[in-house]
This record gives C-alpha cells, structure tokens and sequence, in this order.
C-alpha cells in the first residue's frame, strides 16, 4: 500500500469509518478485538478505503479525459482502402475537438487542415505552395493521450477560406497520423473487422505470419525483405496508399516477359488516388505473383512509378526500394506492426476478392469544395470505356445519388459494380446538366462472361 496515499490508513487509524464519513468505526471493530481479529479488521478496511480511492481516481481520469491505458482498440472506417479514425484535439479553452485522423504508416510528415491549426491556435506561416504550424501537443485516441512531440511540424495545407477543413480532396480527415508518431507504438490495423488498435510496446498480442523488417530510425518508415520473379527487392509497407506501386524499369521488364497479365493506362477505382493530372496517363498492371515478407500475394493492382517519385521514396526511406505495397494489397488481413522488434504480422482473416476494377472508366479529380472533375476516361482494349463525357466535365450524380461532399471512397462505391451493369451518371458541362449511361467494366482481367464462354 506505500505507493497509494496514506489518508485510508491515518483515518481507520483514528477511529473513523472510511465508508461512512465522519462515523465512528468502533462498533464495527469492537466484536474483532475480543475475538484477536483486530489486525485483520484494520487490513480489510485499510484495503476497502485505498480500494475507494483508486475507483474515485479513475472516475476522475474520465471527466478530465485522460486516461492510464496502455493500449487502445477504436473502430475505423476504411474508406478507399484508407484507414480514417475518430480522434480528440484539446482546445486552448479547455473544450476538446472530436476529428476524423488518418493513420498514414507510410508517410513521416504531420498534416493539419487550416480549420483545425486555427482551433488550436498555432501560429501558420505559409510560403507559396504551402503552409505550417508549430504540432500540437498530443492526439487522444480512445481515451488514451499520444504525444505529437516526434513531429517537428505540422503542414497546412494552402486552401482558400472556404476549404479550410480540408486536409486533402476526397477525404474526410482533418489531420493524419504519421509513421514518426507510430514508430514508438505497437500497431495493429484490421482490415477484416475494421478495427485499429495502438498501445505501448509489448501491449498488443499480434497473430499470424511475420518477417523481420527494416525501420528507418528517424521516421518510422518500413521497408520489406520482397521477391518478385526470383528476384529480391525492397517493398515498402503503406497502409496510407490505396493502391501499390512499383518502380518504372521493374515495371516495364515484367510487362515485356508476361504478355498475359492484364495491363491498362488510366487510373481507374483504387488507383486513382488524389486525381493528379499524370493518373490519366498512369500505367496500371496486374502483377502475377509479389512474396512481400512471409506473404505470397497474387494479381497485385500495381502502378508504374516515375523514377523522380521513386527516387523520393528512396531518400525518404534512405534504402533502395523497387516500390510500395498498398492497403489495396492487404484489405483481407489484419497488420500488425511490433516497431520495438522491427516485425510485422499478417493474420490472414478472409479471402475476399476484392473487385477494384471492376467499375467504370472514370478518371476523377476530387475538389476542395466537394465536387468532382471528370479528367479523363480510362480506355478498354484500345477504345474509350466510357462515351458520350469529356475531360473537364463535372460529376453530379450516380444514379440520381449526388457525389458532392462525398470521398473518393464513397464515389467508387458508387461507381462499382457488376461487369456489364449500366449506371446512371448526371453531368455538368459548361452550366447544362447532361445525362450518359455508362457501363461498369472489368479492367485489369477479362471478362467474367468470356471466361464462361471459353469453359
């Protein structure tokens, strides 16, 4: 009993009960002291008041929102193959700030959106393309606080007035949780059952298969020990990617000798990440067979990287890397990260085939006001997949349902489907609203229906 408080002790020693204050504890006593059970007594109440102490501190840990848990387990939405929790913010007021987070393993930099640093009343400095403030102090998830000290910064986004709420287009999250903060937790993200769980090291039970890895010491970032035709490579692991990528030249050599595997340009469902110009012209191809670590994945969605991005990830990773596994690679495990022992987990929990690519061909730019800029159309064996819409045109409905306001995640929702249904789609062009029916495609395959055929 040293480490508690000693007040449970001086008042049984005094005489005064410590269930009913202010009454005296001699009655309850009295009929131990003829019987030698004295000591006895004194031990169960002392025990009984330090045991209503500990009970009036937690008690006290949830009004002021803080919490002794070593470990935390919250819902996640996963959201064009992106993991989105909810988080707390502590205000300058006192008040507390309830956002959307994105856990972002693969990138090391901290990222506010403009509403949020004002919030919080951190000083912004913005050069010309964008801003940033001094990192807040902590982020509570689940009850439990984590400290954003590793983050030197945070980066702000350089939006007008009316996107200040906005961290980055098609996606509901005001600030991110980057590999620097993660690297000094255990983290355990469930594709399967759509949980994320984080806790100090040697606090979360991790399952399944696992492989040593390479921690980047300053950021968090991972590299995997890979193989892809016999050939040993390093993968990076990001479960902030919604699809992976490979290095240009590695690309390029596996297109050359595997005719068969299923090949398109344009970034259509999980490859069109953020609506850049260049996702157009971005070559996508269904990879045959990548061992990443203890897993052997097969008909891996993966896009040709421009060697000026790989040379980035490689300065970032500070290690030659061949590309990046994506969460689109991984939505049927749940991934474990143990950073104290640089291992990772893989607990395979269903084999769902997910149909990414079967949707139809539209190349979207999310914008910061919640609409959607058609950029252009993926094409299918040499002819465009979708007629009668052009580049620049605006995305209004799908099926009579709106898409403004919604994510990237939410759209493909709306744009998947069955190779062969019909959709709906209601444009904009240059202020009249026009009406196309457009059909959902299988890219990177063939056809359901052709395979029946040849069978």
């Amino acid at each position: 009993m040293r480490g508690l408080e000693d007040p449970c002790g001086l008042s049984c020693a005094r005489g005064i009960s410590p269930l009913v204050p202010g009454r005296s504890a001699e009655k309850y006593l009295r009929p131990y002291r003829s019987k030698g059970g004295y000591n006895f007594c004194m031990r169960a109440v002392i025990a009984a008041c330090c045991l209503l102490l500990l009970l009036g501190r937690d008690k006290t840990r949830e009004k002021t929102g803080t919490s002794a848990a070593k470990a935390v387990t919250v819902p996640a939405v996963i959201d064009h193959n992106r993991v989105i929790i909810r988080a707390d913010l502590r205000l300058p007021d006192g008040s507390t700030e309830s956002v959307a987070a994105w856990v972002d393993n693969g990138n090391p930099e901290l990222y506010l959106s403009r509403r949020l640093a004002t919030l919080l009343g951190e000083p912004v400095k913005c050069g010309d393309s964008e801003c940033s403030a001094p990192p807040p102090a902590e982020i509570v998830v689940g009850g439990m606080s984590i400290p954003l000290a590793a983050a030197k910064e945070a980066k702000v986004p350089l939006r007008p007035v009316n996107e200040a709420a906005v961290l980055a287009g098609g996606v509901k999250a005001e600030i991110n949780i980057p590999s620097t903060v993660l690297r000094h937790y255990d983290v355990l993200v469930d594709f399967v059952e759509r949980r994320f769980s984080m806790g100090a090291p040697g606090t979360i039970p991790f399952r399944g298969s696992s492989a040593k890895v390479l921690v980047n010491g300053e950021n968090g970032l991972i590299q995997v020990a890979s193989q892809i035709e016999g050939k040993k490579h390093n993968l990076a692991l990001d479960m902030g990617s919604s699809i992976s990528f490979l290095s240009g030249e590695l690309f390029d050599k596996l297109a050359a000798a595997h005719s068969e595997w299923p090949r398109m340009t344009g970034a259509v469902g999980s490859a069109n990440m953020w609506g850049t110009p260049d996702e157009t012209k971005w070559q996508v191809m269904s990879v045959g067979r990548v061992q990443f670590g203890p897993l052997f994945l097969t008909d891996v969605p993966m896009v040709a990287l421009a060697k000026t991005t790989l040379d980035f990830f490689e300065t970032r990773a500070a290690i030659p890397t061949a590309g990046v596994i994506g969460s689109n690679a991984l939505m049927n495990y749940r991934v474990g990260i143990d950073y104290a022992h640089t291992t990772v987990y893989f607990d395979l929990g269903r084999t769902y085939k997910f149909p990414d690519f079967d949707v139809v061909g539209l190349i979207l730019r999310p914008e910061g006001d919640g609409r959607f800029t058609i950029l252009g159309v993926a094409d299918l064996e040499g002819q465009p997949s979708v007629d009668g819409v052009q580049a620049g045109d605006r995305l209004v409905a799908v099926n009579d349902l709106p898409v403004e306001g919604s994510t990237m995640g939410q759209v493909w929702s709306m744009l998947g489907g069955t190779p062969g249904q019909e959709k709906k789609l209601t444009i904009e062009r240059r202020g009249k609203v026009l009406s196309v029916l457009a059909q959902v495609k299988h890219f990177l395959g063939e056809a359901p229906e052709e395979e029946k055929k040849k069978k």
